[in-house]
């Protein structure tokens, strides 16, 4: 047996706001108090850490990763901003010279606003790799643009369902990213895993659930990710396995067969399945990959297991589909059984006040991605160029959600944006479209304990005495704050008054926290130099 005590910090806790000081026996808090009280704990302990005044909180937890795709990402061409055709084909040539004869892969480009006004064509990839195989997905990782190279990789590819003048969507993607996939060596591919885990540990996140499928990538990456999790000096990992073999994700380790089993794709790519046209495209409405029938049966399925089931769904008439589906398995299988297996949807943005009634129910959490509000939200953003100013501001309704009690698990989708902490919690609550703002309270608890009941996990999340020990430390170089419930006062408060834990300012022009330790289960997965 373990004992550490943490002293004179800053220690977030909902019962005492005013607590500067820990004990974590083992793998669990085991007290949570005063200064003045942690000294009666000095002589148990083995070891003991002077916090020097910086905050202590539960880990952040990363609800829809895909970890090897963020470990590719890293080490691939980083496209986001990338403002022209020319500048990626550049950015290409550049890595063939630095890496000849190796896959060029690359992450994050849209369209949307090149001169150029379209995407690469495989000639012009083939030109600027000097032959080499390039795979460079869409920001929402959902197109690609492919050399004939890859293509000739496997000719499968261009006969496959969604090839189209050079870029490859829907199982024509798939193939093309298994093809990238495959030739990566294995001993660089697992090293890349490993350093996005760790990356995570970096950005104070204890956990992250890996959204893993058929169509993403094979068992065995699945496998190997779920393993990395396992391991004592990195953060844990919750597994889904995105298919409607529930046996099948049972075998794999998987806490359900849910995550990314789409019932339709993206609204970047314009297969996000929509009940009226997207504006920028008047006979495009998306695709539905996932049939109401088939919906239903595989939450039936899951639910009779006892495991999670969930959808990838984004368009209003798919997350119709996905609820609608889950209130029929509660017709088959009894209310109470759906309410207790705590199903889940992925991304969940496009949805109306009775359908988020309705999750709410069920007891279905939703999985959602505050990021993408922040990079495709607002007015003048690719929601609204897609869909139209009226229902582009309508995305992602998290305060809506949050009013009618659904449960709410903030990820980042990674690699689609980067993994990250403070900054998904601030996108939360600077929200685009104001009325959908949350608290930073209840954003920091979604961002935390959210992740971890998300998962049917409830022993996490919060430091109080018998939970998991599972916290990051922070450098706030400023008095925390505490925010207010009204928006006609002042929007920060440092009254100590207010009875609550404090939290860093997340106004836009402030500088976030700095992660200087990351704790998982009372091991140390990550320190700062």
């Amino acid at each position: 047996m373990t004992t550490t005590l943490y002293r004179n910090g800053r220690i977030h806790n909902p019962a005492d706001p005013f607590a500067t000081a820990m004990v974590v026996v083992d793998d669990t808090v085991a007290w949570v108090g005063a200064e003045g009280a942690a000294q009666t704990h000095l002589d148990a302990a083995d070891e003991v850490v002077d916090l020097e005044d910086a905050l202590v909180a539960p880990a952040f937890v990363d609800a829809h990763v895909h970890l090897t795709e963020t470990g590719l990402a890293r080490d691939g061409l980083a496209l986001e901003g990338v403002g022209s055709l020319t500048a990626l084909l550049d950015l290409v040539a550049a890595r063939a010279k630095e890496r000849p004869g190796e896959v060029i892969l690359g992450f994050g480009w849209e369209e949307d606003g090149w001169p150029e006004g379209r995407a690469p064509m495989p000639d012009e990839l083939d030109r600027a790799a000097a032959g080499a195989p390039v795979y460079l997905a869409r920001r929402d990782v959902h197109t690609a643009a492919v050399s004939s190279a890859l293509l000739n990789a496997d000719p499968t590819i261009a006969r496959a369902d969604g090839a189209e003048a050079g870029l490859v969507r829907r199982d024509a993607h798939h193939r093309a990213r298994q093809a990238a996939r495959s030739a990566v060596p294995a001993g660089r591919m697992a090293r890349l895993r490993e350093d996005a885990l760790r990356h995570a540990a970096s950005l104070g996140i204890g956990a992250v659930h890996e959204i893993g499928a058929p169509h993403i990538s094979d068992p065995a990456d699945f496998t190997a990710v779920l393993a990395l999790g396992t391991s004592p000096d990195l953060p844990e990992v919750i597994g889904y396995w995105g298919a409607t073999a529930v046996g099948e994700a049972q075998a794999l380790g998987a806490a359900g067969a849910a995550g990314d089993l789409n019932i339709d794709g993206s609204i970047g790519s314009r297969s996000a399945r929509l009940s009226a046209p997207y504006a920028d495209a008047p006979r495009e409405r998306g695709r539905l990959y996932l049939d109401p029938e088939t919906a239903t049966e595989h939450v039936v399925a899951c639910t009779r297991a006892g495991i999670q089931a969930g959808f990838h769904c984004i368009g209003d008439e798919a997350v119709r589909v996905a609820v609608e589906a889950i209130a029929a398995a509660a017709d088959v299988c009894g209310l109470a059984a759906v309410v207790g297996s705590r199903h889940r949807l992925e991304h969940v943005e496009m949805i109306d006040d009775l359908l988020i009634a309705e999750m709410a129910r069920l007891g279905v959490a939703a999985s959602v991605q505050p990021s993408f509000d922040a990079l495709w939200g607002g007015t003048d953003g690719l929601y609204v160029e897609r869909l139209g100013p009226d229902r582009g501001v309508a995305l992602n309704p998290f305060a809506a959600m949050a009013r009618a009690g659904v449960l709410l698990a903030f990820g980042s989708d990674s690699p689609v944006t980067p993994l990250a902490g403070w900054e998904t919690v601030r996108a939360a609550s600077q929200h685009r479209t104001p009325s959908q703002r949350l608290s930073a309270r209840a954003a920091f608890s979604a961002a935390t304990r959210g992740g971890w009941r998300a998962a049917r996990v409830e022993d996490a999340g919060v430091l109080a005495p018998g939970m998991r020990a599972s916290f990051a430390v922070w450098e706030v170089p400023y008095e925390l704050v505490v925010q207010a419930p009204d928006s006609r006062v002042a929007a920060w408060s440092t009254d100590p008054r207010a009875g609550v834990p404090g939290l860093p300012d997340l106004s836009p022009d402030v500088d976030l926290p700095r992660c200087l330790r990351t704790v998982v289960r009372g091991r140390t997965v990550y320190r700062a130099e």
